[in-house]
């Protein structure tokens, strides 16, 4: 999982994060999502606590900031405890 934790090269035109890396698209209000994969030009990123995918710019999503990536992990344990599904 060390891919959650590196920064992408926005200079290099291929970097791909891993697959469920937490992202957050700048293009969508900020919305934090794990990285699904490639929808053509577009990354697709879910939101954590589940629902649809959506479409993001590459160029306008970035790696969460700490407090980023503790709300969405707070988020997600939160989702799965009202929906009582178990570890």
């Amino acid at each position: 999982m060390a891919a959650q934790n590196s920064t992408p090269d926005r200079q290099d035109p291929t970097y791909i994060p891993a697959l469920g890396t937490l992202m957050v698209d700048t293009g969508h209000g900020n919305r934090t999502g794990e990285f699904r994969g490639l929808a053509g030009p577009y990354w697709s990123l879910r939101p954590v606590i589940g629902g649809p995918e959506w479409e993001a710019a590459p160029e306008q999503v970035r790696p969460p900031t700490p407090a980023e990536r503790l709300t969405a992990e707070n988020a997600r344990i939160n989702a799965r405890s009202r929906r009582g599904t178990g570890w």
